[in-house]
Formats: structure tokens, sequence, C-alpha cells
């Protein structure tokens, strides 16, 4: 035979296995389910992929705007720078090129240009920085004289400058004695502006976005939080981009952006640039609110139409689960379970024909125990006459030889003995039937040795004369101890030796009592060298009144062995049988819940 492994899906199985009810509720939750989910799924990925598309669009307009209002603040600077390089004041205050003059009178220039600037500087013509005025802090004249220097160097009059952690966008602007066509040069005008945290915080209001700037690998300012710089600060994604490049996606403190890149010195180095992020989960926030109220809808809809095909299908559902009801009470023997038939539709005629179908079991099973009671009845008056007639000719044969005056001595013991022996053979068929009657047996069991029992067992059997030709031999393996109740196990052993010791041949009889231990129990087999158990019985080997091959005995010895067996929490069985012999195979539990014990 081959097997055949189940490939059906587990819905199938379980909607094969389950109710009716339970099959329709779980068919709804499925599709209902797996059309939310599938709706969500759509939406959500339509949503972000439109949400992405309107970033994107977002960043290049914030860069965009962000390099209009660059040109306006540019040109505004410059116009600053020439305006104030124009004055002739400015030029006579440079014209005595005397640093600690140009010093003195700085303030008052400060003074007029710190409302629209954030820094204010004037060296010679050579470069030399006579003063350096500015807003931010720590912002030192050797690195001012520095930055001038590469600016000049550069012959960038417009420029960044970055030193002591602050960025300026600076004009320089020279300042002429006369008409700058024939004039004298006297010096350079410096005035700039800082990308301060204010700044980075209006530019990020007219973007509409987070920005950042950097000045060569340094984030010098930006409006993200101090954990997202420093993770910004670590990040190169601007080495090779340029202005109006792809937007990229990156994360800083577990928040997604989309970020790009504006370059605000091309061909300068290091660069200055401005990044411009716009946060992807703030801008998909709606997106997960309207995820929760999907899934919040699409539950409520699977509740609401759960609960919908329950009350509908409970209204079918019921009288079937009624008729359930009544065929598992039929099958526990229960012929009174109550069954509600209402309506005209096929259930309730199912439903009736199952009750009458019913009542025709339970009349034609009480005829049936009938009849099997009445040819039980007549089988065991058939057996017990039989038997008991025997041993009653016997017993009055022998007792009319009594009587006679002119017996011997030694002819008169004979005789008691064969009355004794056919007395004790009806004794024991009317105790095997007392036994096998009682509906519930008192056990004692006690802590005992099974070989010790065994051995009785074995020695009442070989003190009958007919069986001196018959080998028995006993074997032991492992521990022997055990909890039960001896006399009942020794009935057990005595019957199945007696058995045996009948069935092999009464001068070549060999019988094998052996025990061992096993994971399931105490075991214990009864082998003999028979001829086996006849065909016609071994089906029914352990039934009462089942017999074949015997002078003597009404068929219940090995039904009282097994019931002892089965009380003690055991089983017996025919392990082998057949020319060769028959094996008797008994399992008794290691900690055995016997019924009817007497506590």
């Amino acid at each position: 035979m081959t097997l055949q492994t189940s490939t059906r899906p587990w819905y199938s199985t379980l909607t094969r296995r389950g109710r009716l009810r339970t099959k329709f509720l779980l068919s709804l939750l499925l599709v209902s389910a797996s059309l939310t989910c599938s709706t969500l799924l759509l939406v959500r990925h339509r949503v972000q992929l439109q949400v992405r598309e309107q970033i994107r669009d977002a960043l290049q307009s914030s860069v965009v705007t962000f390099q209009d209002l660059q040109e306006l603040r540019e040109g505004t600077l410059d116009q600053s720078a020439a305006l104030v390089a124009n004055q002739p004041s400015l030029a006579a205050l440079m014209s005595s090129r005397n640093k600690h003059t140009i010093e003195n009178e700085s303030p008052e220039w400060w003074k007029k240009l710190r409302a629209t600037n954030d820094l204010f500087a004037l060296a010679d013509s050579s470069g030399r920085l006579m003063t350096v005025q500015s807003l931010a802090p720590g912002f030192t004249e050797p690195e001012a004289q520095r930055l001038v220097d590469e600016s000049l160097k550069n012959g960038n009059m417009r420029d960044w400058w970055f030193g002591s952690g602050h960025l300026f966008q600076v004009s320089m602007w020279p300042i002429y004695f006369g008409d700058p066509a024939s004039g004298t040069q006297f010096g350079v005008l410096v005035l700039g502006y800082e990308i301060s945290d204010q700044a980075a915080a209006h530019i990020a209001r007219v973007a509409a976005s987070q920005v950042a700037f950097r000045y060569g690998s340094n984030v010098v300012v930006t409006t993200l939080k101090p954990a997202q710089r420093d993770e910004l600060a670590r990040l190169d994604f601007w080495q090779s981009s340029d202005a109006g490049s792809r937007p990229v996606d990156i994360e800083l403190g577990g928040e997604r952006f989309l970020a790009t890149f504006a370059n605000l010195a091309p061909g300068s180095s290091p660069g200055v640039g401005l990044i411009v992020l716009q946060s992807y989960d703030q801008a998909t926030a709606f997106v997960r609110s309207l995820n929760r109220w999907l899934l919040g809808l699409g539950l409520t809809a699977i509740v609401a139409g759960s609960l919908l095909v329950f009350l509908i299908s409970d209204t079918f559902t019921r009288p079937l689960a009624n008729l359930v009801g009544g065929v598992h009470a039929l099958e526990r023997g229960d012929f009174d379970y109550p069954l509600e038939a209402h309506g005209n539709d096929e259930v309730s005629d199912l439903t009736q024909s199952f009750d009458r179908m019913r009542h025709t079991l339970q009349s034609a099973q009480e005829e049936l125990l009938q009849s099997e009671r009445l040819a039980t009845i007549g089988r065991m008056a058939s057996t017990i006459s039989h038997d008991l007639r025997h041993s009653l000719t016997t017993i009055l044969a022998y007792a009319e030889f009594l009587s006679e005056g002119t017996l011997r001595e030694s002819r008169r013991v004979e005789y008691y003995q064969e009355i004794r022996k056919a007395v004790d053979q009806m004794t024991d068929q009317i105790q095997a039937l007392l036994e096998f009657s009682r509906s519930k047996t008192v056990y004692r069991p006690v802590s005992a040795n099974i070989a010790e029992v065994i051995e009785h067992a074995v020695h009442a059997v070989k003190a009958s004369p007919e069986f001196n030709g018959i080998q028995v031999v006993t074997s032991f393996e492992g521990s022997t101890e055990g909890q039960f109740d001896c006399g009942s196990m020794e009935r057990v052993f005595h019957n199945l030796v007696l058995n045996a010791c009948e069935a092999v041949p009464p001068d070549s009889g060999r019988i094998e009592v052996s025990t061992r231990q096993t994971d399931e129990g105490l075991e214990v087999r009864v082998a003999d060298n028979g001829a086996g158990i006849p065909e016609e019985i071994r089906d029914r080997v352990f039934q009462p009144f089942v017999t074949a091959g015997k002078d003597n005995g009404i068929g219940l010895g090995l039904a009282v062995v097994q019931k002892i067996v089965q009380d003690h929490g055991g089983q017996v069985g025919v392990e082998s049988t057949g020319g060769n012999g028959t094996i008797l195979r008994i399992t008794l539990p290691a900690s055995p819940n016997v019924s009817g014990v007497a506590r």
C-alpha cells in the first residue's frame, strides 16, 4: 500500500474539518481581510508615490527659491558695499594709512552698517587688515586676515568666509581716491552677513524645508536636531551632487528624509553648499492616519459582516447542529436526545427521518439484545449442563462403587479421590462463572514480586499428575516488583499455564514463562509448543464460552484472565499462534490504576 501525503492547503483543510458556521465566518473573514489589505496596500503605495513626487517638486522649488533669494541678497550686499566704498569720508580715512587711526574711526562706521550687515572690515591696498568688526562671537582679527589674503589671492570679490565656526557671505569692494578709472586705490572694504541659526531658520521658512549649510566637510549651521546634525556630517552624498540634482533618500535619527544639494560656490575648494531636506515621515503622516482609518473601517466591516453572517448562518446551522448532537448522542447509545424539527425545509425532513430511524434502530437493538441474551443463556446452560452432568455422572458412579461393602481400602481411597476431583472441577466452573458475572471485583493491590506469583501458579498446575511429563521453564529479566492483587494475578497465570499444559503434547510439551521490563511496564510472555489456537476461534479466544478441543472447561478461562488484567490497567493478547505453538503476552503498567480497589 502506498501512503499519500495530503497536499491540501491549510485553508481547505480547516474549512473541510470545521463546522458550517465556522466555514461561513472564516470565508467572510478571509475575503474581507484580503480585500481590505489589498485596498490598503494599493492606496498606501499610490499615495506614497504621489507624496514622493510632491516632495521632489518641493525640494526643487526650495532650491530655486533659495537661489533667487541668494541672488537678491548678493546684489543688495554688492550695492551696499559699493555705496559705502564710494563715500569720500571713508576714502579720506583710508588715505591716512594709519592702523590706529582707522581702528579708532571704524566703530562709527560699524554703528551705521551693523543694522544690515554682520561683518565689516577694512584692509589697505596691500591687503593688510586695518580693522574688523563682527556680530559673530569669537571671530578674531588673525582669522579675518587669513580670509582676506585668500580672497585677494583668488581674486574673489564675492566670496564665502569660514572661520571660528562662523560662515559669512562677503562682498569685497575697492576704495579709491577720485575716479576709479584714474584714481588711487587706498584699500578694500569688506561687508558680509553671517549664515547664523536665525538666518537658517528664515531660509527654512521661506523654502518650507529643513536646511543645512556646509563648508567642506563641516556642517556649519542647520535647522535639524543635534543628533541628526551629527549623522548628516558623516554623510558625503553632496560630493557628487550639484544644484538641481536628483533627490536622495537618507535617514537621520530614525527619521527619513529626501535631500538635495545646491553648490553655492562652484569651482571653489573647499566647497560651500546648501542642503535642503524634506521629512518623508512628516509628509506621510497623513498617509499613516489614512491607513489607520482604512484599517479601522476594514475591521469594522469585518466585524459587522461576521456578525451578520453569524446571525444568518445560525438560522441555517442551528437545526443541523441539533441533528449532529442527536447523531453523537446515538453514537453513545442515547436514544432520548431531544430533536427539534420546525418548518418544512430539507433539514426538518432530515431531522424527522432521523428521529424515525432512531426509534426503529432502538426497537431493533432491543430485539437483538433480547435474542443475544437468550442465545447466551442457552449457550451457557448447554455448556454448564454438559460439564456438570459429566462431573455428576462421575460422582454418581464412584459413589455407587463406594457403597459396596467388599471394597479394599486402596480401592476406596482411589474412588474417593476421583469423586473429590470431580467436585473440584465443578467448584472451579462455578467460581469462574461467579468471577465473570461480577460487574465490579474488589482487588487489594500490594507491593509484591510477580516472579513469586508465577512460581506459585506453576507449582499448583504441576501438582496434577497428568502434567508430570510437561516441562515448565520460568525466566525473569530485570525487576519483577509491582503493585497488584496477588490472588487475582495468581489466578491469571494459573489459567494461562493450565491452558498451555492442556494444549501441548503430554510427553514432549514445553512451556516458557518469561518477564522483562519495557517502556510500557512489566511484560509477561507465556509460550508453548502446542498445535496453536484453532483458526475458527482465534478472533474470539477471549470471549466467554469459547472453547475448542477440550474435554473439560466452559470457555471462561481466558475471559477471566482478560477481565483481571484490564482491571489492573494492563493488556493481554495473542502475540503469535500456529503449528509451532502459541505466545500470549501480558503487559502490566509500572504504576497500575487498578479499578475496584479496596481502600
